[in-house]
């Protein structure tokens, strides 16, 4: 038999609060109050991206304005080469924007708002002082679902993934806060209500395993498009693949790589060939500092390389040899 509202009994909210331990339900008040306080400081300067193409959205992302004047980070797969864009903030309002640069090495894209400006703007924070198990909030518009709030934790740190150019993206976050469609391109965020992540990946499949692209990363993505308008990078115009150096050739050259960078192609008058290198080398050094595969070669190719003599070491047939060449600058793949 049920108790009548007057009957004298004991109310259920007091009774499920009774239940729980007076210092968990403090933690459980400064969990919600760190997300909500989060959520409330960031969410105004989340923004859903739509590119457009002939007149109509082509996909949905999001955003997060970084600046007063309109500067908005997202992904470079939620642009997508597209030339004009459209901007929806949390009250509803369209914006116009134009993209400034893409860097589909690091999935990131910077745009710039044309039709409004005094936005709301969060701060990038330094992604370098995050721990495992730091609480974090991912803010975005997953399958539609506009201004979305998910926490959770920093699962792991310095992780890679590939993009889709083929490229590593270094220093990626791993974070189990729920992401989805739409997510892409929002800020992961920090409980002091910094920036710390652009959202960029699921695994497919996959539960808490999500990633976002460091906001340091960020911070130098957003000054290489703002001074250069791209990201540059260096090039030194070979094709290689990675394999195993044997031992007691290492040991014979007092290397200590189990791998190196084996060139299956270079081009005609490209540094690498003007240089001497050959197919069939294997680069093992580059400025003394070891290359134990493509990915090595490609992360040191880096823009402060252009331009600059940089000695590079190579196996031929069993003995190392020197090599100085001046890397250029690489061109930027065709627009779509």
């Amino acid at each position: 038999m049920f108790d009548s509202p007057n009957s004298g009994a004991e109310p259920l909210q007091d009774s499920v609060t009774r239940d729980i331990p007076a210092d968990d339900s403090r933690l459980l008040d400064a969990y919600s109050h760190a997300v909500m306080t989060v959520a409330e400081k960031v969410g105004p300067a989340v923004v859903r991206v739509e590119p457009v193409r002939k007149g109509r959205p082509a996909g949905v992302g999001s955003g997060v304005v970084i600046s007063p004047d309109g500067l908005v980070l997202t992904n470079s797969h939620v642009v997508d080469g597209a030339h004009d864009l459209r901007l929806v903030d949390t009250e509803g309002r369209v914006i116009e924007a134009r993209p400034l640069g893409e860097d589909p090495d690091t999935d990131l894209a910077l745009l710039r708002v044309t039709s409004a400006r005094d936005l709301p703007e969060a701060k990038l924070g330094d992604s370098k002082s995050l721990r495992r198990g730091q609480l974090v909030v991912a803010i975005g518009n997953p399958l539609g679902f506009e201004s979305t709030v998910t926490a959770g934790v920093v699962s792991a740190l310095e992780r890679t993934i590939r993009a889709r150019t083929g490229r590593l993206i270094e220093d990626v976050i791993q974070t189990d806060a729920a992401l989805n469609p739409g997510n892409s391109g929002g800020p992961l965020v920090s409980s002091q209500g910094e920036v710390i992540g652009i959202n960029t990946a699921v695994i497919m499949g996959a539960q808490g395993i999500c990633f976002a692209v460091a906001s340091n990363t960020a911070q130098f993505v957003v000054s290489e498009i703002i001074r250069h308008g791209r990201v540059r990078r260096a090039f030194i115009g070979v094709g290689a693949q990675t394999v195993a150096v044997p031992r007691r050739l290492a040991r014979a050259n007092g290397i200590d790589n189990d791998f190196g960078a084996m060139l299956i192609a270079s081009e005609p008058n490209g540094p690498a060939s003007n240089a001497g290198l050959l197919t069939g080398d294997i680069i093992v050094r580059m400025d003394g500092v070891p290359v134990t595969g493509v990915d090595d070669l490609i992360r040191m190719l880096n823009g402060e390389r252009i331009g600059r003599v940089v000695t590079v070491e190579a196996l031929r047939r069993g003995n190392l040899k020197t090599f100085e060449m001046r890397p250029v600058e690489r061109r930027a793949a065709p627009a779509k």
